[in-house]
């Protein structure tokens, strides 16, 4: 390994340390209060929201072979990531200004801010997959993909057990269902719902929706960068350089 890839190896560890981390007294009550919450909203949002985010994400993905780039290859790492960021930098200016716009036309404006922004957050995943040299029109490649929108998007204990489903995954894959379908997109879009709920509900709100839709469309797509960018190079250094192999599993730690 170069100078860059084992500062990347340390990295990729000090987050694979987290994603295993057990659920803390403060987050297992701020899913409660999540929780608390949604039986707040009328039932009629929660089921606008839920089939926005079923039909979108399975839209994106069934026409993944329209909006996939070819897979970048004889490229180091060093000059992947170097893109990837880039690529990072634009969907977070391009996601801040769409927030903050939806954020000040009110409540129908408000609404429409779900479907886009998570058009912006897969097509993100799908770019960023490509940078990486990975096929993202592969099936099993888009499971991947839903992995780690799961992992950026959900509760920590959920987090944890996706996590460890990701580990090895050029292994596991061969194990995935022919079926898409039989994917558990109930869970998937719950814990996507309660992740994002709170701060999306107040940019529905009067005078703060436009500031509060700016800087939390920024956020999320900043943490769904990182959260894809370590996913990738799990894989990544694990393929090129096989003595990672060697090192404690993930799973010990």
């Amino acid at each position: 390994m170069d100078d860059y890839q084992r500062q990347v190896q340390l990295e990729l560890t000090v987050w694979q340390k987290q994603m295993l981390q057990r659920p803390s007294l403060i987050s297992k009550l701020s899913k409660s209060l999540q929780t608390k919450i949604n039986t707040w909203i009328p039932e009629k949002i929660h089921r606008v929201i839920t089939a926005t985010i079923k039909q979108m994400i399975r839209g994106v993905l069934f026409g993944a072979n329209y909006i996939t780039a070819k897979p970048l290859t004889d490229l180091s790492l060093q000059s992947r990531e170097a893109l990837v960021q880039q690529r990072i930098e634009t969907y977070k200016t391009t996601a801040a200004f769409e927030g903050g716009i939806t954020g000040a036309g009110g409540i129908l404006l408000g609404f429409a801010d779900f479907p886009i922004l998570i058009g912006l957050k897969l097509k993100l995943l799908f770019d960023i997959a490509s940078m990486y040299g990975f096929n993202a029109a592969d099936y099993k490649e888009r499971v991947y993909l839903l992995h780690i929108f799961e992992l950026a998007f959900s509760s920590d204990e959920h987090r944890r057990k996706i996590y460890l489903e990701m580990v090895d995954w050029d292994q596991k894959s061969k194990d995935l269902p022919d079926d898409i379908h039989q994917f558990d997109w109930r869970n998937f879009q719950q814990e996507y719902r309660d992740y994002i709920d709170l701060a999306k509900m107040a940019q529905l709100i009067p005078i703060i929706g436009a500031p509060v839709g700016f800087v939390v469309n920024s956020r999320l797509i900043k943490k769904l960068g990182k959260t894809a960018m370590n996913a990738y190079r799990m894989r990544l250094l694990f393929t090129t350089h096989p003595e990672v192999r060697r090192r404690p599993s993930p799973l010990s730690f």
